[in-house]
């Protein structure tokens, strides 16, 4: 589809086809790299997929389909940057400042006095009839805070050689944590062409936008809190919000995770309630708060609006300030600017005209080949060419437009500027949008002295950022005589010292804790799965074998880690295998859980764990998908899932601090080693008299202490040493008593104190769990004693999830306060308290 017409500028070459001044040192720079540039292009891709920025794991894993690692990620960047002079940069921030203030002082105006309206200067239909104009938002009390503290718009350049404005992002712009990305990834992979030329840096702008949302808390919060507002991982720009929550050093939050008491805002930790002073809104602003504004929404956080109102807390930007990325308010924006600001529009819209307005849908329908048709409310939607329509669809479109002109808005096409883009070796012309950043710190508006280029795809134009592109680091060129500007250094008070573990907000506990049980899981699926295997591919199986396979098929059963409806149906037990590694299987979802459940964590894991995570699970998923029927191939993917658990235990004890996150993750890890542990040891040792040492074997070789029992006791087998070592042994990371005293050890920690139930329940299932193997060498008769432990063991196993299932509801299910309503509550809780 056309959108656009005609030739663009060339960034690189000027009008006498010489290179402009600002690309010679990055020309300058391509030819010092020691490799090729398609290479280069590569390993940018390679770095990106690594780091989770081009693909999200979990999409795919948890359908338990390969993952892709062909171009056709979510984002790319190209390895040639996008330079743009000092005193362009200069001009373009200047005027982007002023557009930003126009857009402040019109929403202040339209959620207040609504003098524009009154003075005709905008026409009501563009107000009232917007859907991103938010009631709730309005007052005539004056505003002590400005609405608009984050602006962005995309720019593009005319024939004429002069960007201007395609767009206005006043909600809350995507685009900055991707630049951020952009920026730190190429100077790692291309670090020869940041050698040749002098560029301004990224951090100071991160630094003010840090210090305009801490100086946006109340006075009397010396030390705020800040939270980013999230749809969550469903949203497209997931990534880009883990990105920012980093850089701006604030708490990743999602609706759910707050709560609103005594009208005040707080986020759900485990040790309790923590105060949010500041939130920076990454939600729809119709989302916010499902009581004022949508109340479908299940992703704001209710009576959010009266928490604002009261002053008790900062959202930026305003919930309502969508209002302003109407598109046909471009047409009108010059004289709101001479009106509100007394100033000249300095940097002009692409010519956008009102169909509302009956003279300028005349000069449209004149020639609507030249126009784009938008939307005048909507800035996500995207234009329609109007020469690109067939005859009936231009006449159904021509119809809308004179039923309902007021819906409507036109842009007049404009070819892009291109700029050399990478494929394979060449570089080629490639048509281009800039998407710029802004943020108020101290009354005065800052560009990012940089920003996000892309790509100019078909129906890509406008709007929201596209799920895929290509992009572009932006550059802008330092001179000698600049100086790098921050904010200014703030007098504070100092910060009390503290180490605690229970300042976790509950969501992520629970996905700590899930993520470790399913890690578990896995690993111990994928063991018995290698011992099952390493039988079967034995030539002439002996009789002993084929009974230790149905031992090994009933712990998997016992454990529900197989699929049901193979075993029902009878299926052969090499299919049984080879159907778990497909799409579907037992092996597939569980790697799915891990995936997805790593991605949520994400923002709790150091890059080079989340890349060891992501690297080792994608390896592990396409081995299980290739592997089909073939034995040996279904053995190695066993044992590379085996050793990812390895991998994951290890970054965990020596990368990760003994906080909130390794608690509950190690917590998740212990809980489910010990019930699966059990439940094997109570399906191998269930045996009559004359395969008790067939069982003890099991046991030794599911438990991996084989070895340790041979250098204690040499090759005479018993009951009482083998269920010493595999259950009551505290200093085997693999018996049933480690994990119990681990685990005790780690509740006691949560918020100080711990729970004292929670604690006295991993008590008594440790003194149960040391009383079948003291009963057992108290016995003279070995064969009465022994079977007696089988339905102990499944006792204790049900305890240990009983335990985690109280874990849950005291630490994880986040239940408001029941109340009848209608019915005053007399007795209010002494203390605020986060989880039930």
């Amino acid at each position: 589809m056309t959108l656009l017409a005609g030739e663009g500028v060339d960034e690189m070459v000027d009008g006498t086809r010489h290179i402009r001044p600002h690309w010679r040192g990055v020309l300058g720079g391509l030819s010092m790299l020691t490799d090729s540039l398609a290479s280069r292009q590569r390993r940018l891709d390679q770095a990106f997929e690594d780091e989770g920025v081009r693909s999200i794991l979990p999409h795919a894993l948890s359908l338990g389909a390969q993952v892709e690692s062909d171009t056709d990620g979510l984002w790319r960047c190209d390895p040639i940057p996008l330079p743009i002079a000092a005193s362009e940069f200069a001009d373009l921030e200047a005027g982007l400042a002023q557009r930003a203030a126009l857009m402040g002082a019109l929403l202040d105006d339209l959620y207040g006095r609504q003098d524009v309206l009154a003075q005709g200067l905008l026409p009501p239909a563009l107000v009232f009839n917007n859907p991103a104009f938010l009631r709730a938002c309005h007052t005539t009390a004056p505003s002590f805070h400005p609405r608009l503290s984050f602006y962005a718009a995309d720019l593009i350049r005319g024939p004429d050689g002069r960007w201007r404005v395609l767009s206005d992002r006043t909600s809350g712009a995507a685009g900055a944590g991707h630049a951020r990305e952009n920026r730190r990834i190429l100077s790692r992979v291309v670090p020869e062409m940041f050698r040749s030329v002098q560029i301004r840096p990224l951090r100071p702008f991160f630094d003010l936008w840090q210090d305009a949302l801490t100086q946006a808390a109340a006075p009397d919060r010396p030390h705020p809190n800040i939270a980013l507002l999230t749809p969550g991982p469903g949203s497209p720009q997931w990534l880009e919000h883990m990105f920012l929550a980093r850089e701006l050093s604030c708490s990743l939050v999602e609706g759910g995770d707050l709560t609103i008491r005594g009208g005040i805002v707080y986020l759900k930790m485990l040790n309790g309630l923590h105060r949010i002073d500041v939130i920076l809104r990454r939600l729809e602003g119709r989302m916010v708060d499902p009581l004022e504004l949508s109340s479908g929404s299940l992703l704001g956080v209710p009576g959010l609006m009266d928490a604002v109102r009261s002053g008790t807390v900062r959202v930026v930007n305003d919930p309502g300030t969508g209002l302003a990325e109407a598109p046909a308010l471009a047409a009108f924006l010059p004289a709101l600017c001479d009106n509100l600001l007394g100033e000249r529009l300095r940097l002009p819209s692409v010519e956008t005209v009102w169909l509302g307005d009956a003279r300028s849908r005349a000069l449209v329908m004149e020639d609507s080949a030249r126009w784009l048709i938008r939307s005048a409310t909507d800035g996500n939607g995207q234009p329609q060419a109007t020469a690109d329509l067939d005859p009936v669809a231009r006449a159904r479109l021509f119809e809308q437009i004179a039923a309902r002109p007021s819906e409507f808005s036109a842009t007049v096409g404009v070819a892009p500027s291109v700029a050399p883009c990478a494929r394979g070796a060449e570089l080629v012309p490639q048509a281009i949008v800039l998407r710029m950043f802004l943020v108020r710190n101290a009354g005065a508006w800052h560009a990012m002295p940089g920003g996000l280029a892309r790509h100019l795809e078909p129906g890509q134009l406008t709007g929201q950022l596209p799920p895929r592109g290509m992009s572009k680091d932006v550059w802008i060129i330092a001179e000698g005589s600049e100086h790098i500007v921050g904010p200014a250094a703030l007098a504070q008070a100092p910060l009390p010292v503290r180490r605690t573990f229970g300042e976790l907000p509950s969501r992520t506990a629970d996905n700590m804790f899930w993520l470790g049980r399913y890690i578990e899981r896995l690993e111990a699926t994928a063991r018995l799965t290698r011992a099952i295997i390493l039988r079967l591919g034995r030539s002439t199986p002996m009789p002993r074998e084929h009974l230790e396979l149905q031992l090994l098929d009933g712990c998997l059963a016992a454990s529900h880690l197989n699929d049901p409806e193979t075993r029902a149906n009878g299926t052969p037990m090499i299919a049984a295998i080879a159907a778990s590694t497909r799409e579907g299987g037992t092996i597939t979802r569980l790697l799915g859980h891990v995936g997805r459940l790593t991605e949520l964590v994400r923002d709790r894991l150091t890059g080079e764990m989340y890349a060891s995570f992501t690297h080792m699970l994608r390896a592990a998923s396409d081995e299980a998908v290739a592997s089909h029927s073939n034995l040996d191939a279904l053995a190695h993917t066993m044992a590379s899932i085996q050793r990812f658990s390895t991998v994951v235990a290890g970054l965990a004890a020596e990368n990760m601090v003994r906080g909130g996150s390794w608690l509950f993750l190690d917590m998740g890890r212990r809980v489910e080693r010990a019930a699966l542990t059990l439940d094997h040891l109570a399906v191998v040792l269930d045996q009559p008299e004359p395969r008790w040492e067939l069982g003890l074997r099991l046991a030794l070789e599911i438990c991996d202490s084989s070895i340790t029992y041979r250098s204690r006791y040499f090759t005479t087998l018993q009951a009482g040493p083998v269920l010493d070592l595999v259950i009551a042994d505290d200093s085997n990371p693999r018996a049933v008593a480690f994990q119990l005293m681990t685990l005790r050890g780690l509740l006691s920690n949560i918020g100080g104190g711990g729970d004292d139930r929670l604690t006295a329940e991993a008590d008594q299932l440790l003194n149960t769990a040391l009383s079948i193997v003291s009963n057992l060498l108290a016995q003279h008769e070995a064969a009465a004693a022994l079977e007696a432990v089988p339905p102990r063991l499944v006792a204790l196993a049900e305890g240990v999830r009983a335990l985690s299932d109280l874990l849950f509801r005291r630490y994880f299910a986040l239940l408001p306060m029941p109340r009848a309503v209608g019915v005053e509550q007399e007795d209010e809780p002494p203390a605020l308290r986060g989880a039930a």
